[in-house]
C-alpha cells in the first residue's frame, strides 16, 4: 500500500497510508470499533478500491478471506462449500486438509446442508473454506467469533505452522488477546481520525506498526504514550510562554512581531488529536452476606430433539440422555447433580464445550430458570445481574436515547463520594455528547454493549453472571473493563472462550466437559485442553465402545464419564489399551510433579533460614499451586486405571 486513503463523504477514514505485508508475516490488526479495520482488511483484499494512492500485489497473489457474514446459500452442502468442484479423492489424501476436518468438522456432516447448522457450524464450515483454499496470503475477520476454548487453541496451532516464512502470510482482525500473543508476529493498530474541533478540518486515521504480538503491543504502546507526553507537557509549556508574551504590555497586538503570533498559532493548531476516552468507574456495590448461591444436587433436562432416540444412543450433553432411577428415559441431561457453592467475593471462569451447559447454569445462577431436580439457594443480600451474550434487552429501549436508557435503571449513581448524573456516566463510557443523545436502535454494536454494561452496573448488583463479555467490544474497552473487575468487591462468575480475560480477572476456573458434571481446573486453561484432548483421543481409539455423547452442534464425543463409570471388566480390549497407555503418561506427569514439590519444599526451608518473607509468600502460593495440580493428575490417574481393569 502506498499513500492509500479512503474519503466517505466529505470526511477522510484513512490517509497516507503506506504499508507491506511480506512472506512469512502473521499481523495481528487493532483499533477500536468503527477505526476502519474491516476497511484496511477490503483494500488489502482488493474488494475495495482506495480514493487515493495505490496497492500493488506480487505476481498472481491469491488472496482467501473470512468476512464476518458468513454468506453460506440454503440447500448447499457441507463439502460443496469447503471443498467447491472437488471429488473427495482430490483433497482426502492431504494431511493439512485432514487436520482442517478434524479441528473443525468432526461433529458436522459433510453431506448435511448448511441451513440446518448452528450458528458456531457454519462459522466452523466458513473457517474451513478459507483455510482449504489454495492461496498465498490469507485475511481473517474475527475468526475466533463463535469458537470455542479448543478451537481457538487448535486455529492457532494449526496458522502458526502453516504460514511461516515461504508459504505466504496471514492477516486477522481480532479482539482475542491470548490468540494475537500465540500467533501474531506483528499488530497494526488503526487509530480513527476525528472530525475536527473548533471549525477545523477533519482528521483521518492512520496505522502505527509493532513488533510482536498483543503483550509487545502493549508495552510499546505505553513507552510511544509515555514519549507522547513528555513531547505534550513539552509543548504546552512552549505555548504557555508564547501566550504569555502576547498578553504582556499595553501595544496592539498587531504591532507583536509576525513571527512570534504564527509561533503561537502553529502551537495550537499542532494539538495531536486525542485517543478515544474511556474510563469505567465502579459504582457502588450492595452489602453481600456470607451465604451467595449454592447449587444443591440439580439436574437439568430438556425434551428430545428431533431424531433423537429415547434409548440414549443419541444422548448429549446439552443433549445427554437422561434415565430416572427406574431406567426411565427423561429427556436430554445437561446437568447432572451438580452441586457448587458460590463464595463472598470468589471470581471463578467457566469453560466448557459449545452447549455443555454453561448458559444454563447461570440462568439457574440469575433465578431465570428452575432445575429440572434439586435446588438453587440464595443469601438475602444477593443482587444477580448478568451481562447476556447478545444484546437483545436493549431492543425494548431502542427508542430512547442513550442518556434516557440509563436514566430508565438510574438517574443519579454516587461514585467515590460524588454524585454523578447519568449524562456523566455515558461520557465516562466514551460516548461523546453528541452520540450520548443517538436512539439506541442507531448504536453500533460496539456502542450497544458498552451501554448494556453501563446500565448493568449502574443498578449496583453484588453478584456479576457475563457471558461472553468480550463480544463487540475492542482492546481498549476490553482493557478499561478488565480494569474495572480488579476492584470489583462482590462475586463474579465468567463464561468465556477468552483465555485473556479469564486468566485476568477470575481466580481459578471450572468446565463443563460434556458429561453434565461440573469438574474444577486447578490447571487452569491449559488442563481443560489436556482433559479434552485426552478424551477425543479415547474417543478416537474406541469409535465403536461406550457410552457416546452428543455435542451441542450434532457431532458426538465419548464421555470419560462413560469410561470411569464403566463396571470392572466391561471395557474393550482397545479401551483398556488406551486407558493403561494413559496411566504410563500420567505416571511421568506425577513424577515430574512430585520432584518439583520436593524442591520447592526445600526451597521453602532455605527462604524460611534466610527470614525472607517476600520469597516464603511467593513459594507458598506456587507450593499450593503444584499440590493441587499433582491432585488433580492423580484423580486422572484413577480414572484411567478404573478404565484399564
Amino acid at each position: 500500500m502506498e499513500g492509500v486513503g479512503v474519503v466517505l463523504g466529505s470526511r477522510p477514514i484513512l490517509a497516507d497510508l503506506t504499508l507491506g505485508l511480506d512472506d512469512g508475516m502473521r499481523v495481528g490488526v487493532l483499533g477500536r470499533n468503527g477505526a476502519g479495520k474491516s476497511t484496511l482488511l477490503k483494500l488489502l483484499a482488493g474488494s475495495q478500491q482506495p480514493d487515493t494512492g495505490r496497492v500493488t500485489r506480487a505476481g498472481d497473489t491469491r488472496v482467501a478471506v473470512l468476512d464476518q457474514a458468513d454468506a453460506l446459500p440454503a440447500g448447499t452442502r457441507v463439502r460443496d462449500v469447503v471443498h467447491p468442484g472437488l471429488d473427495e479423492h482430490a483433497w482426502a489424501s492431504q494431511a493439512s486438509v485432514r487436520d482442517i476436518h478434524d479441528g473443525l468438522l468432526t461433529d458436522v456432516g459433510l453431506d448435511s446442508d448448511v441451513a440446518t447448522l448452528s450458528g458456531g457450524q457454519r462459522r466452523r464450515v466458513a473457517l474451513a473454506r478459507v483455510l482449504t483454499e489454495d492461496a498465498e496470503v490469507l485475511i481473517l475477520d474475527e475468526p475466533t467469533n463463535h469458537l470455542d476454548v479448543e478451537g481457538v487453541d487448535w486455529l492457532a496451532r494449526h496458522l502458526k505452522e502453516h504460514y511461516r516464512r515461504g508459504t505466504g502470510a496471514m492477516l486477522v482482525v481480532t479482539h482475542d488477546r491470548w490468540f494475537l500473543d500465540a500467533v501474531c508476529t506483528k499488530v497494526w493498530e488503526v487509530v480513527p481520525g476525528h472530525d475536527g474541533a473548533a471549525g477545523r478540518a477533519p482528521v483521518a486515521g492512520h496505522v502505527e506498526t509493532y513488533d510482536g504480538g498483543y503483550a509487545a503491543y502493549v508495552l510499546s504502546r505505553a513507552e510511544r504514550t509515555r514519549t507522547a507526553a513528555v513531547a505534550e507537557e513539552k509543548r504546552n509549556n512552549l505555548l504557555r510562554k508564547e501566550l504569555a508574551w502576547l498578553r504582556r504590555g499595553a501595544p496592539a497586538r498587531t504591532s507583536k512581531p509576525k513571527f512570534r503570533l504564527d509561533a503561537a498559532a502553529a502551537l495550537i493548531a499542532d494539538e495531536p488529536p486525542p485517543r478515544d476516552p474511556l474510563e469505567l468507574t465502579r459504582m457502588a456495590t450492595a452489602r453481600l452476606g456470607k451465604d451467595v448461591l449454592d447449587v444443591e444436587d440439580v439436574t437439568v433436562t430438556y425434551p428430545w430433539r428431533p431424531g433423537e432416540r429415547p434409548d440414549g444412543a443419541t444422548s448429549a450433553v446439552d443433549g445427554a440422555g437422561g434415565v430416572d432411577a427406574s431406567g426411565d428415559v427423561e429427556g436430554r441431561v445437561v446437568l447432572d447433580d451438580v452441586t457448587w457453592r458460590l463464595a463472598p467475593g470468589e471470581r471463578v471462569g467457566l469453560v466448557g464445550v459449545n452447549g455443555a451447559g454453561k448458559s444454563t447454569l447461570l440462568r439457574l445462577l440469575d433465578g431465570t430458570q428452575e432445575p429440572t431436580t434439586g435446588r438453587v439457594r440464595r443469601g438475602k443480600t444477593v443482587q444477580v445481574r448478568t451481562l447476556s451474550q447478545e444484546t437483545h434487552e436493549l431492543d425494548a429501549v431502542a427508542g430512547l436515547r442513550v442518556i434516557e436508557a440509563v436514566e430508565q435503571v438510574r438517574g443519579r449513581v454516587e461514585v467515590g463520594g460524588k454524585e454523578l448524573t447519568a449524562g456523566q456516566l455515558v461520557e465516562r463510557l466514551g460516548f461523546t455528547r453528541e452520540r450520548a443523545w443517538t436512539p439506541v436502535g442507531d448504536l453500533s454494536g460496539g456502542e450497544r454493549r458498552r451501554l448494556q454494561l453501563l446500565r448493568l452496573l449502574v443498578a449496583e448488583p453484588n453478584v456479576l453472571l457475563l457471558d461472553e463479555p468480550t463480544n463487540d467490544l475492542d482492546t481498549d474497552t476490553l482493557a478499561a473493563v478488565e480494569d474495572l473487575l480488579d476492584g470489583w468487591p462482590g462475586t463474579l462468575v465468567v463464561v468465556s472462550h477468552d483465555r485473556y480475560l479469564l486468566e485476568r480477572v477470575t481466580d481459578h476456573q471450572v468446565a463443563l466437559l460434556g458429561d453434565g458434571r461440573l469438574r474444577d481446573l486447578p490447571g487452569g486453561i491449559d488442563q481443560y485442553l489436556r482433559l479434552r484432548h485426552q478424551s477425543q483421543d479415547a474417543a478416537r481409539a474406541a469409535p465403536s465402545t461406550g457410552t457416546r455423547t452428543a455435542t451441542a452442534d450434532g457431532g458426538s464425543t465419548r464421555s470419560p464419564a462413560a469410561v470411569a463409570g464403566a463396571p470392572p471388566g466391561s471395557a474393550s480390549p482397545a479401551d483398556q489399551r488406551a486407558a493403561k497407555k494413559e496411566m504410563a503418561r500420567l505416571e511421568r506427569q506425577l513424577a515430574k510433579a512430585s520432584a518439583r514439590i520436593e524442591n520447592l519444599h526445600a526451597r521453602l526451608a532455605e527462604a524460611s533460614a534466610a527470614g525472607d518473607v517476600d520469597t516464603l509468600t511467593a513459594l507458598a502460593a506456587e507450593t499450593r499451586a503444584a499440590e493441587l495440580e499433582h491432585g488433580s493428575l492423580e484423580e486422572e490417574w484413577l480414572v484411567a486405571a478404573e478404565a484399564a481393569e
